[in-house]
């Protein structure tokens, strides 16, 4: 039974792991604001503003998940010990098959639970905007475009916490799309996606090429938080030029089509931002408030700016040179990370939306000293 003795250790060191989560998820303090929230609720005029009342239903949604989360470990470690400790007594080698993966799956769950403790930021526990932009290489890049649409929106599938919702979608001029925007809700949406900002270059024998060459398309990603309020911000109304277009989704599919989609353009930064998605002018407006807000909130921190007219975004050219990380496909396969080193052969999962590894190791990278254990092959 030399084997369940080793198993037993490997439970054992993952105590104190689980008890030192405590003060690193801050479980003492999430405690007592859902004590603070839930006597909000209470008031009976609560429910009367609903802004107010989705804020607070969600943010209690965050915080029992986080306390949840670390009651399923404990839970799972004292099954795991009663499970191995009847074998040890009833020397039965058979429970050793239900033992094993109960432990791995203990070690995997406080590995990625610790992970979470690294998302610090300020808008890290929020939901996330991502744009894709097609870049250098006509159709060719507006296919790559859509391929990695098609790998973060199955990565948010792979996650039951997390959902994502069309705000806006551009056809390509022959395939592809050249750019679209989601929006990623759920807890630590932000903080996991913000590693997977920049420019992604695709290595292949192109699909579109007669001639069967391999060619290089450079696409990118833009991650960025949802704010919802942020006063620090004052967009004014003369500094915005509203535009109504009519809709056109993926495919044709699940967006609104009739002339209800809006574009604003805020005129002192030039950006630009668009929503078709929902039904009414109105609403898709409020969207690309948001989202306008966002992008000012990230410029502005990102350059250490005070005054909004000052603010000026730096946007990498989506070509060579740049891109943080490679897809290949011929002549041999591989995706890298060229931030981590990080690298796979697996092509086709990491195109499937098996990108967690990727992300895991760009937040140990940047919290370098934070992290202890877990699984060294993602560092």
């Amino acid at each position: 039974m030399l084997e369940f003795e080793e198993l037993k250790l490997r439970l054992v060191a993952l105590e104190p792991q689980i008890e030192d989560l405590k003060d690193a998820l801050g479980l003492e303090q999430c405690r007592a604001e859902v004590r603070r929230l839930e006597a909000q609720q209470e008031d009976p005029n609560f429910w009367n503003d609903v802004e107010t009342s989705t804020k607070v239903q969600r943010k209690l949604s965050q915080l029992n998940g986080k306390i949840n989360s670390h009651k399923d470990l404990e839970t799972r470690y004292e099954d795991a010990m009663t499970l191995i400790e009847i074998a040890l007594e009833e020397n039965d080698p058979s429970l050793y098959d239900e033992a094993l993966p109960e432990v791995e799956k203990l070690e995997k769950d406080i590995d990625e639970l610790k992970l979470t403790t690294l998302l610090t930021g300020e808008y890290d526990e929020g939901n996330a905007i991502i744009t894709f932009h097609a870049g250098a290489g006509g159709t060719e890049a507006q296919d790559w475009c859509q391929m990695l649409y098609r790998m973060y929106t199955s990565w948010c599938n792979k996650h039951p916490d997390l959902k994502y919702t069309l705000v806006d979608w551009l056809d390509g001029d022959e395939a592809g799309v050249k750019s679209a925007t989601i929006i990623v809700e759920g807890p630590n949406a932000y903080g996991f996606l913000k590693s997977e900002n920049g420019v992604h270059r695709l290595v292949r024998v192109s699909p579109f090429d007669a001639s069967g060459r391999r060619q290089t398309s450079f696409a990118s990603l833009e991650v960025m938080p949802e704010i919802e309020d942020d006063k620090s911000i004052e967009i004014k109304e003369d500094d915005i030029k509203m535009e109504v277009y009519r809709a056109s989704g993926a495919g044709g599919q699940k967006v609104n089509k009739t002339s209800s989609a809006v574009r604003l353009i805020h005129i002192p930064t030039g950006i630009t931002v668009c929503s078709q998605i929902e039904r009414s002018q109105y609403q898709n407006r409020e969207v690309c408030m948001n989202m306008l807000r966002s992008k000012l909130v990230e410029i502005k921190e990102r350059e250490h700016l005070e005054k909004i007219e000052d603010i000026k975004g730096v946007q990498k050219e989506i070509t060579w040179g740049s891109q943080i990380r490679s897809y290949v496909f011929m002549p041999y396969t591989m995706v890298k990370d060229h931030r981590t080193g990080f690298e796979t052969g697996n092509v086709q999962a990491v195109m499937d939306g098996e990108i967690d590894g990727f992300i895991n190791a760009y937040l140990k990278q940047m919290n370098k000293g934070s992290f202890e254990g877990g699984n060294d092959d993602l560092v």
